[in-house]
């Protein structure tokens, strides 16, 4: 997690990354935030981020994450305002409503390059009237 969530260290839109970073584990401590099929949504809601952050990575090979070591191979990192909370809320609903799909699953592994994913993101939000 770590490794993602530091592609937003230098974010115009996170004020502070280690109090971002410090509530993502905070947050992962009090429950995992695996989604199942091989996904995680690590999130925090924030005063340490102005705007929504997302990052995305991705593992070749599954990387044992939670407690349980279930094996995660999509990891999305999100920090919204905790003045936000619908905002919040839309987010993660998309996402999750995005990642139910095993074909759109297996299209965001198998991009080639960041663009490729964007595309497969924006294809499977389509798909879904998103």
């Amino acid at each position: 997690m770590n490794e993602i969530a530091r592609l937003l260290e230098s974010h115009p839109d996170v004020a502070n990354f280690s109090g971002f970073y410090d509530e993502l584990l905070a947050r992962d401590r009090l429950d995992t935030t695996c989604l199942g099929n091989a996904v995680a949504l690590p999130h925090a809601r924030t005063e340490h981020v102005k705007k929504i952050v997302l990052a995305v990575g991705r593992a070749e090979v599954g990387i044992p994450f939670d407690a349980d070591g279930e094996i995660v191979r999509l990891f999305f990192v999100l920090g919204t305002p905790k003045t936000k909370p619908g905002d919040y809320l839309a987010v993660v609903s998309a996402l999750c409503k995005i990642l139910k799909d095993p074909a759109d699953r297996a299209s965001f592994l198998n991009a080639a390059t960041p663009e490729g994913f964007i595309a497969a993101i924006a294809a499977a939000e389509a798909k879904l009237g998103l």
